[in-house]
């Protein structure tokens, strides 16, 4: 059951997708009237965005608020991309479609904490400050998609290897999000210490494919993504990165497991592989 937030949260995030193409829906009507008065688009955009941000900061406070702001930042970010995909020039098509995918990523790791384990749920669930190096390498991509579109406009046009990239994270969403809602109460996304009276050991479903799943998902969804931007120099550090990042993550993470499930977590090592490539997650002897 979707908690209240969750509601709101996804309340705000169609409500922004939709005016966010509302301009664009309204010009393929002939309805659009708004010419006479703003005749920038981009303009129009951002006019929208301000009103919709101020009505949720008079309709919303504390917590609720700091949650509308973001779930209508990530649904206007969602129905620009897909603006961008549909219409803007060739290069441009493959950067809406990362928008979309991007922006999507961020919302339903909210939203599924929301339907699986509301009593976790904060505004770190958005992970939109997952940490300086995640943003330091988001940005990176995107001035890597710029400088190759500017010098090497043939690159940024759609291909093979960017539909790959979409089927990549597509797949690594509905893994991610799949192990989320089969853990539920006992999936974090903090690495705990201390284990809770509730916390169980999940080998079912998706479980039983991998051990770390929501990890598989999330590593083919990053390098996915510079497939679709077909960034080959971002696709490389994504790659090494997010693997070098889930090595050590896997390690931490498996110790602690040993710790709360001792030879049961080790059984459950001996059937199941990681699934990540090149990662056997840490041997003990019981």
């Amino acid at each position: 059951m979707l908690c209240n937030d969750g509601i709101l949260s996804l309340f705000c995030f169609i409500a922004a997708g939709l005016i966010s193409v509302l301009p664009e829906i309204l010009f393929r009507l002939e309805l659009d009237i708004y010419v006479v008065c703003i005749t920038n688009i981009w303009f129009l955009h951002i006019l929208q965005y301000i009103v919709i941000n101020v009505l949720a900061y008079l309709a919303f406070r504390g917590f609720a608020y700091q949650v509308a702001v973001r779930a209508l930042f990530l649904g206007y970010v969602f129905g620009i991309g897909i603006l961008i995909a549909i219409t803007a020039s060739p290069s441009w098509q493959i950067f809406g479609i990362y928008m979309t995918i991007l922006a999507s990523f961020h919302y339903s790791e909210f939203l599924a904490i929301a339907w699986t384990n509301p009593a976790l749920l904060s505004i770190d669930s958005f992970i939109l400050n997952h940490s300086i190096e995640y943003g330091v390498a988001a940005s990176l991509s995107w001035i890597e998609f710029f400088i190759e579109r500017h010098y090497f406009y043939g690159l940024k046009l759609p291909s093979l290897i960017s539909y790959l990239g979409l089927i990549l994270c597509i797949s690594g969403e509905i893994l991610r999000k799949l192990a989320m809602c089969t853990a539920k109460h006992n999936f974090n996304h903090i690495v705990q210490s201390e284990k809770s009276d509730n916390h169980q050991l999940v080998t079912h479903g998706v479980y039983n494919l991998c051990r770390h799943p929501s990890y598989v998902g999330w590593f083919y969804w990053s390098i996915g993504t510079q497939l679709i931007l077909q960034n080959p120099f971002c696709f490389c550090a994504y790659a090494l990165m997010s693997w070098s990042f889930f090595h050590n993550r896997v390690l931490n993470e498996e110790i602690t497991l040993i710790k709360f499930f001792g030879e049961d977590y080790v059984k459950y090592q001996e059937k199941v592989g990681t699934g990540l490539p090149f990662i056997s997650g840490y041997k003990t002897n019981l």
